[in-house]
């Protein structure tokens, strides 16, 4: 079972981190894999249980649910419940933590997921690399452009 870690540093505070974050449905605006993103059901995106409906640019469509959510402790956790990649049982979890030398953001990104044992390797390294290091890129790029 593929088990992805990876974390980063931002040059901004945890509540602008997560204000970005914290919105289930806002990944459409930041993070360059993805071209539209819908709420199923009109439902609240922080609402434990909603469903994602996006599509990424080069037209692929995936359906993510929000299994948990914690402003308290600046984390949500969601799994992926249709995806045409030969990915199965994903479920991801984020976490901020402040680094209070100088007030910037610890950000943890994992997931497990199964897979076809021929496809572990490529599909780990799609998932480290383009979409949770492409997500910390585009956030830092996100956060210089509003500073």
């Amino acid at each position: 079972m593929p088990h992805v870690v990876k974390s980063t540093i931002l040059d901004a505070p945890t509540g602008a981190v997560w204000e970005m974050l914290r919105d289930f449905n806002g990944h459409d605006r930041w993070h360059p894999a993805v071209a539209t993103s819908t709420i199923e059901r009109a439902q609240a995106s922080d609402k434990i249980g909603c469903v994602r409906r996006f599509k990424l640019k080069d037209g692929s469509e995936l359906r993510e649910q929000l299994l948990a959510l914690s402003d308290l402790e600046q984390t949500f956790s969601y799994c992926l419940l249709d995806t045409p990649i030969p990915m199965f049982n994903y479920v991801a979890h984020v976490r901020l933590l402040p680094v209070t030398d100088g007030d910037r953001t610890f950000w943890h990104w994992e997931s497990r997921f199964t897979t076809r044992p021929e496809d572990a390797a490529s599909i780990t390294k799609m998932v480290a690399e383009d979409i949770y290091q492409g997500g910390f890129d585009a956030i830092r790029r996100h956060l210089k452009r509003t500073a």
